[in-house]
């Protein structure tokens, strides 16, 4: 299986990452052990919302398209929660 996944930062919650990986376990322990050029600074993450594909091409293609910006807003709007603001605090 392949899987395509969405990561936030906990320390930077207005940062995301869209990755795809055949080992999603290693891989998100990998990003944060700060392995990935792309997302060490910003580590560590949470995984947020994740699918799985039996075929790698349709994952990659998948991906593709969460990195576009159509992509992300319909991420935003159907995949993911809304990123808590640091000034609104729950009742």
């Amino acid at each position: 299986m392949w899987y395509v996944y969405i990561l936030r930062s906990v320390d930077f919650p207005d940062q995301e990452y869209t990755g795809c990986t055949a080992d999603l376990k290693q891989r998100l322990a990998a990003h944060n052990a700060g392995k990935s050029a792309h997302t060490a600074k910003f580590a560590p993450w949470n995984l947020l919302w994740y699918c799985a594909f039996p075929d790698k091409h349709k994952a990659l293609e998948f991906e593709k398209y969460l990195k576009s910006h159509s992509g992300r807003a319909f991420a935003s709007k159907r995949l993911l929660r809304p990123t808590p603001h640091p000034d609104r605090r729950a009742n």
